[in-house]
């Protein structure tokens, strides 16, 4: 077995019992997610906001917030993942992922049935693989990553860490995006080419030149448009 198919098959020495934090459309689909894996038992999503409090989630219930997070380690819960998606902004899913590290817990990995993960790729602690997602040989997805809905990482890709893939984006060969990036819904990204830190491309874009850390690009080619807001 080689080494990414060992680092690969730690995604399912999942913890049993564990909760989302953070609330929304995107923890919707990380619990649906979530109901088609046997090894997770997933009891309940915490969000800050009270008139969430005793509503569900793809039926599972919203607790309470982060402050019941060690009630729920004395009944056994072990493991978290972020409830929250990005339109652009990841420092909010960086945030909450590590306030589940600073509160013990053990963040696990989601990856959708229907995702297609090479056995050759490696996916990082806390990451999710939605529906029909595609994962090739080679890639490697750092921590607390979204590939999201039917978007394509292909192969020798690189992740960094808090990094978002929208629905429909595609990744070509060897692209690497840095920490907190954000790739747009349906936008392409080219071969080899290099997304920096925190950067966003905008959705639809098509990019053919690395993207420097901290600017925002869009458009076919994309061109810059502005700075990332601090």
């Amino acid at each position: 077995m080689g080494c990414r198919q060992v680092a690969n098959a730690m995604i399912s020495d999942q913890n049993t019992r564990i909760v989302v934090l953070g609330g929304g459309g995107h923890a919707k689909v990380v619990v649906d997610t979530i109901t088609y894996l046997d090894a997770i038992d997933c009891i309940g999503v915490l969000d800050n906001d009270p008139s969430l409090w005793g509503t569900c989630i793809s039926g599972a219930p919203i607790l309470g917030n982060d402050d019941i997070i060690p009630d729920l380690i004395s009944q056994g819960v072990s493991g978290f993942i972020v409830g929250i998606g990005s339109i652009g902004d990841n420092k909010p899913r960086e945030y909450l992922f590590k306030l589940g590290i600073r509160y013990g817990l053990k963040p696990v990995s989601v990856i959708h049935p229907s995702a297609v993960c090479s056995q050759f790729s490696v996916i990082g602690r806390g990451s999710v693989v939605f529906p029909l997602a595609v994962i090739n040989s080679s890639a490697e997805l750092g921590i607390n990553v979204i590939v999201n809905t039917s978007a394509i990482v292909e192969h020798d890709c690189y992740l960094g860490d808090h990094s978002h893939v929208a629905s429909g984006g595609r990744l070509c060969g060897a692209v690497e995006l840095g920490d907190r990036a954000h790739v747009g819904a349906g936008a392409t990204v080219l071969q080899g080419v290099i997304v920096g830190t925190g950067a966003i491309v905008g959705a639809g874009s098509v990019v053919v030149d690395n993207v420097p850390s901290g600017t925002v690009v869009a458009g076919i080619p994309a061109r810059f448009m502005k700075n990332v807001p601090e």
